[in-house]
């Protein structure tokens, strides 16, 4: 198992197109977005065969993985998502707008997607974090952000344990870097709340019966979280892609993701 993990770690990419395609297949709603996904993991495996040193991420990212994620974008996109694409690549100065992405600073959605999609698995690369499979995280406590990079969570989930009946420690993934570390399970990964009371939990288990939402009524924020024990194929990053219905319901109980994912929701 711990050697599986390790090559998990060193290569997420095959197993993240493999439980894309799964997906793609069991929730229609999510297909276009699943086969975008796939095809934006091709482009970023391949151009981090060789990977910069951390002072170069911007300009790494804009000459060498932009251009594919724009050119998979344009064949495999949404038509609004590929013309926002295609007017910031024409227009913007892209080392600059990685470069604001990292700084943290505010940009466009469709800014966010082209730097993020470019830059984000630079920065997985970079970081010493193992794969959201591994079971294990860095840092820990009630850190709401991450320890490897400082941002904000993406979603949570629960590892599996070495009992049959009991979910393992509760995990946040970071939505930078990928990183994962220990969070306290009955808190909001937003602003630290702990009164159960504050923090509702919705599921729909028809349809996604490892999946809740995590809500909180103090900053009325919200988060995904996934339990492998109930679905051990899951890769929460790519199954919460298809998650969508949930977000959904969350945003009509007035809830805000705490970081919208890649694909914008």
């Amino acid at each position: 198992m711990q050697v599986m993990e390790a090559a998990v770690a060193a290569n997420p990419w095959p197993l993240r197109r493999e439980r894309a395609a799964e997906l793609a297949e069991r929730y229609p709603h999510a297909t276009e977005m699943l086969r975008l996904y796939s095809a934006l993991t091709l482009v970023q495996e391949k151009a981090l065969q060789v990977i910069p040193p951390s002072s170069d991420v911007a300009e790494f990212a804009a000459q060498h993985v932009i251009p594919g994620i724009v050119d998979v974008t344009v064949e495999a996109g949404p038509p609004v998502l590929r013309d926002g694409v295609i007017e910031v690549f024409c227009s913007a100065d892209l080392v600059e707008l990685v470069q604001t992405w990292l700084d943290g600073e505010s940009l466009t959605p469709f800014e966010t997607y082209l730097a993020r999609a470019s830059a984000s698995p630079i920065l997985e690369a970079l970081s010493v974090s193992p794969s959201p499979l591994a079971g294990e995280g860095r840092g820990g406590g009630l850190s709401t952000k991450c320890p490897n990079c400082g941002g904000l969570p993406q979603l949570s989930y629960f590892a599996v344990s070495g009992e049959v009946l009991v979910s393992g420690p509760r995990y946040l993934v970071c939505s930078r870097c990928a990183n994962n570390w220990v969070f306290s399970r009955m808190t909001c990964a937003g602003c630290g709340e702990s009164i159960g009371t504050k923090l509702p939990i919705y599921q729909e288990q028809e349809r996604f019966p490892h999946v809740r939402v995590d809500g909180c009524q103090t900053c009325r924020k919200y988060l995904l979280t996934f339990d492998l024990r109930r679905e051990t194929r899951a890769v929460p990053i790519v199954d919460e892609i298809a998650a969508l219905p949930l977000d959904l319901f969350a945003r009509n109980q007035g809830l805000t993701k705490i970081t919208p994912n890649l694909m914008g929701n």
